[in-house]
């Protein structure tokens, strides 16, 4: 049985926007509502490059990679045809206008993961 740990309201989500969900270990989850006022959650990271799903634009139960433009599916976070891969889905449970978030899984999935960083910033952590 899951146990759901509350994040935010729904209304605390921009519509076609998102909001990130802190982790103490690995990357922050992003939750997303589309304009039906649905609710997903995905790791932050797209599968392509690790760009920030959580700046990306949504559409229907979709959301575009703002780095390249790929469209992972809200659903169950994999890359639209053409492109391939997926990131990581969290189960999301709302009720009464409350998002929750499987526990469990935001405590051990997709630890691995680590941000990518972009740009001479990213460049000089990298090399240095």
């Amino acid at each position: 049985m899951n146990e759901w740990k509350k994040v935010c309201l729904v209304t605390d989500i921009p519509v076609l926007g998102s909001r990130r969900v802190s982790r103490p270990h690995g990357m922050d989850v992003a939750v997303f509502r589309n304009d039906r006022d649905d609710v997903f959650a995905l790791l932050d990271r797209c599968p392509h490059k690790g760009g920030p799903l959580s700046q990306g634009i949504v559409f229907g139960s979709s959301v575009a990679c703002p780095l390249h433009n790929w469209t992972i599916d809200l659903e169950g976070g994999c890359a639209r045809a053409p492109d391939e891969g997926c990131t990581q889905k969290f189960s999301v449970h709302v009720q009464h206008g409350q998002v929750h978030l499987d526990a469990t899984e935001l405590a051990t999935l997709a630890l691995h993961q680590e941000p990518v960083m972009a740009g001479a910033a990213g460049k000089a952590l990298a090399h240095g």
